[in-house]
């Protein structure tokens, strides 16, 4: 059996594949990319195209699949979305030209983590991650590669760096080590990272600082090295690595921020519901990036946030000059993202156009912030530079009405080229100029039926019959002889052909190298455009505070260095927005110096959720430099948050809500500090009953006496408020409740002191449930108190009783004695979970 040959064209694929077995590669032949072999099964299923085969004659035929290349995008697209990696190879020689297999390259590697072109621009960041270790000490670098932003830090353990990753909301790790199992199932498993390896490492002093430390030199280095090994060219856009610390931000982790809806709802996924969508004024892509990027990091540094604060209010104050700023923001672009484009080299004479749109409004946008007068905006002015020589090199060369594409001409405007002009003369008169000589020979010669014609061989040429030889005049001169006549031609006929054909020859070339000059021109100019769009993205972000703090009636948080909170008539702003015209009831939070706990109870669907998000909102927007939502508020500066709002399993990694719980109060008791912030709502409800509340005591008192943090803990368990007797820094709260024949009304309002009763089954009859269900439950309600009552005035019974958390108090059970042993004041959580698991076995 004869081995089939491989044609010298598919032999070039497969070197090529070779060199990318990770990626779909798409291969250009003429107008379409192709993929063959596996990647033309596998992207034609997922793709849905129509899968063929080359060589269908042979014995194995090989699959085939293609798309368009002026629609590839949104195939590229959906791959990418999927999580896999596009390789582009594209034809790098004019197949006329061309010498036997025409030459390929891949020239760009698309992966989830550099994505910069896509056919639905998204406005949000995707930023690409790196990862390294030296010892345990770990280290994360991460980059926007659309933009260029560049970041680098150190941090202690992987359960950080995962946590970091997540905040990021990051699709693709580059890793610079060997992961262990249990850190690849964590990245790619539980967290569908695609993960990237990387060994080598790019030195690049004007991008890495040398005072990074080497573990960060050696992370970000790796981190440009895969930039350059994907995206196959040097990007000028790239900005210097900033080095930050998690310390430097208010913490907290992907859980609290999802719980709190603080970028999306967390329960829909959607943009309505959150912060975001509550403080999303913005004008600008680039303003909306930042908005989430100072929600996603709040500040501690207070002298940053009363900066933010100082401007905020300067909007609030100028009104008219502030809307004025708002109308010329809406016609500035994404120039962030251009500046990138002009880096890849994909500038289209669009962008250049909108460029020079933003530019022609930054003066405008100057003016008006110089005019208020104001020393809070100087630092704000001082970033917004015009670039006029930018401008006034883009609008006096690009056509306002210029194409998308660079190679079709007319790009370039009347006037900025004396030799376009001359060519773009020649091809709109030309026509005329050969009427007009062909008119004035016929009447020189007397050929009343003299005529120039044309053709690709002659060019243009006087025909004339053999009949009309005779009055041939001096001037011209023969270029073809036929049967019945002859084409002559004459100098000034010549030229006009020269020009003619010069002109439509070379005029679009001409225009595309006009433009490409205008393009590396522009490129220099890039640091300064980055500059400016920081600077006209805090513009956007800011006045948005201040249109929301007056929509929302917001007023300006004062911080102490106190750790008291007083929060006058809070409330939760984006709950107030949604509920729109209803009405919203606020709640005061006052946690003094020496209060640094509150114990909440009260019934389901008071409050008890709202009372304790509401806090965490106002802090989270007093730390962004927002106002915040309250008739007055004053608070120290937190470092972090943590919470445990709401129940639910995470599946993917096979742990019940219980031990999410748990594992989630882990994090808080050890991580937390007295200047930290923790929610927790109904901890311990997702064990058995006496568990859970040993388990919420245990909490509680850990908190109370070792950590020290401000913390909110709602919770069902009534027995729990005693602790008031003995915690002194512990106070008991409740939701008011009004009780009037028979019929609960919810107040949510917090009051002073312990709820009386839970009204579960008030909520039960509020959510419908039959009537007589609800009068089953009220009975059972009442005989089970009794039956509690019973148990405190009682003596047990030595009697054998069934089995259940009952008996395990009885006098005589053997595990009275190890539970009365147990020092719950030296125990972690995690560890009273796991007496309490052991003791239950015993039983």
């Amino acid at each position: 059996m004869t081995k089939e040959k491989i044609s010298p064209g598919m032999q070039q694929y497969l070197d090529i594949k070779a060199q990318h077995p990770d990626a779909f590669l798409l291969f250009r032949m003429g107008d379409f990319y192709e993929l063959f072999y596996e990647d033309a099964v596998e992207a034609a299923q997922i793709l849905e195209l129509t899968l063929t085969s080359r060589n269908k004659n042979a014995e194995h035929p090989i699959p085939m699949a293609g798309v368009p290349y002026h629609a590839a995008q949104q195939y590229i697209d959906t791959l990418v979305e999927l999580g896999h990696k596009v390789a582009i190879a594209e034809q790098m020689e004019d197949p006329k030209t061309a010498v036997g297999v025409v030459k390929r390259a891949v020239v760009q590697i698309i992966t989830p983590g550099t994505v910069v072109d896509s056919a639905k621009p998204d406005a949000e960041s995707n930023f690409l991650v790196a990862i390294d270790r030296d010892g345990k000490e770990f280290a994360l670098s991460y980059m926007d590669v659309a933009t260029g932003q560049f970041f680098v830090t150190k941090l202690a353990d992987f359960a950080s760096v995962s946590g970091e990753i997540r905040n990021l909301r990051a699709r693709e790790v580059v890793v610079g080590f060997e992961l262990t199992e249990s850190q690849e199932q964590v990245l790619h498993s539980q967290m569908n990272l695609l993960l990237s390896q990387e060994t080598d490492c790019v030195e690049d002093v004007q991008l890495i600082d040398s005072s990074l430390s080497e573990l960060e030199k050696a992370v970000a280095g790796k981190l440009l090295s895969y930039v350059h090994r994907t995206q196959l060219r040097e990007l000028s856009h790239l900005q210097k690595v900033q080095r930050y610390e998690i310390k430097d931000y208010l913490q907290m982790d992907y859980a609290t921020k999802s719980s709190l809806d603080l970028l999306e709802n967390g329960r829909t996924g959607k943009k309505h519901g959150s912060l975001y969508w509550l403080m999303d004024e913005t004008k600008t892509a680039m303003g909306m990036r930042l908005l989430r990027s100072w929600i996603d990091r709040p500040l501690v540094d207070s002298s940053r946030i009363l900066e933010r604060q100082e401007i905020v209010q300067v909007f609030l104050d100028y009104f008219f000059e502030r809307s004025d700023v708002t109308e010329s923001l809406k016609g500035v672009y994404d120039i962030e993202r251009l500046a990138s484009r002009v880096s890849f080299g994909k500038t289209t004479p669009k962008d250049l156009l909108q460029l020079a749109q933003t530019l022609g409004n930054v003066p405008t946008i100057k003016a008006i912030l110089e005019q208020i007068h104001q020393p809070a905006l100087a630092n704000l002015i001082a970033q917004l530079d015009a670039i006029p020589e930018l401008h006034a090199l883009i609008s006096a060369a690009i056509d306002p009405d210029a194409q998308g594409t660079i190679t079709d001409g007319n790009i370039i405007k009347a006037g900025f080229d004396e030799q376009l002009d001359q060519y773009r003369l020649v091809m709109r008169e030309g026509t005329g100029w050969i009427a007009e000589i062909e008119a004035k020979e016929r009447a020189n010669s007397g050929i009343n039926n003299l005529k120039i014609d044309y053709n690709k061989k002659d060019g243009y040429y006087f025909h004339v019959t053999n009949s009309n030889l005779g009055h041939v005049p001096a001037h011209f001169f023969r270029k073809a002889t036929l049967k019945n006549s002859e084409r002559f031609g004459t100098e000034e006929l010549a030229k006009i052909e020269g020009q003619m054909l010069e002109a439509r020859d070379k005029s679009s070339n001409l225009e595309y190298e006009i433009f490409m000059r205008i393009r590396q021109e522009v490129e220099k100019y890039i640091g300064r455009l980055q500059a400016l769009a920081q600077g006209l993205a805090t513009v956007d972000v800011l006045q948005a505070f201040a249109v929301v703090a007056e929509m929302q009636h917001l007023v300006r948080p004062n911080f102490s260095d106190q750790r008291a909170i007083a929060i006058e008539n809070g409330r939760h702003a984006v709950v107030e927005k949604v509920m729109g015209t209803q009405s919203y009831i606020p709640n005061s939070i006052y946690l003094d110096e020496e209060t640094d706990m509150q114990l909440i109870t009260g019934p389901n669907m008071s409050g008890k959720s709202t009372y304790m998000r509401q806090l965490a909102m106002i802090v989270i927007m007093a730390q962004m430099g927002a106002y915040v939502p309250a008739d007055a508020a004053t608070l120290p500066i937190f470092d972090a948050i943590f919470t445990r709002i709401g129940a639910a399993d995470d599946l993917v990694s096979g742990q019940s809500t219980f031990m999410v719980e748990m594992m989630e109060a882990n994090k808080a008791v050890r991580l937390a500090s007295k200047q930290s912030l923790i929610l927790f709502d109904e901890l311990g409800r997702g064990t058995a009953t006496y568990d859970g509340m040993a388990l919420a005591q245990a909490i509680i008192e850990y908190i109370h006496d070792k950590v020290g943090a401000k913390t909110l803990f709602a919770t069902h368990y009534h027995e729990l408020t005693a602790l008031d007797k003995e915690l002194q820094h512990l106070q008991n709260v409740h939701v008011s409740t009004l009780e009037k024949d028979g019929q609960v009304t919810f107040l949510h309002k917090i009051a002073d002191g312990p709820a009386d009763k839970s009204y579960g089954i008030h909520v039960a009859k509020i959510a419908g449930l039959p009537t007589d269900l609800l009068q089953r439950a009220d009975s059972i309600l009442r005989n089970l108190e009794h039956q509690a009552a019973s148990v405190t005035t009682t003596q047990v019974s030595d009697q054998p009783v069934d089995a259940g958390q009952m008996d395990l108090f009885a006098v005589d059970h053997p595990v009275v004695e190890k539970i009365r042993q147990l020092n719950l004041n030296q125990m972690t959580p995690m560890d009273a979970m796991i007496t309490l698991a052991n003791l239950q076995k015993e039983v």
